[in-house]
């Protein structure tokens, strides 16, 4: 699990600084183009690091079902995840 949190970590840490690349191309005005091919790679980095969580949680609730014996409960919450993260 901690080293699913570091990678996470990693790739939000990274999206930062593109965010922060892409204010300043704003900045200095840089071409339309440069600037939402850079926007396009921040939603595809987004877009993992929330495939990511989903299946480290889905992965962790998982386990806790199998051996809590809880699987109406698991089913439950991770459709309702779902949901909210496709959106």
């Amino acid at each position: 699990m901690h080293e699913e949190r570091q990678n996470i970590v990693n790739r939000l840490s990274r999206i930062e600084g593109q965010v922060k690349g892409i204010r300043k191309m704003i900045d200095e005005e840089q071409s339309c183009s440069e600037i939402l091919m850079q926007i396009a790679a921040v939603k595809a980095a987004i877009n993992k690091v929330g495939t990511l969580v989903f299946q480290t949680h889905f992965k962790h609730c998982l386990e806790k079902a199998a051996h809590d014996d809880s699987s109406d409960d698991f089913i439950e919450e991770v459709m309702k995840l779902l949901s909210k993260y496709i959106t």
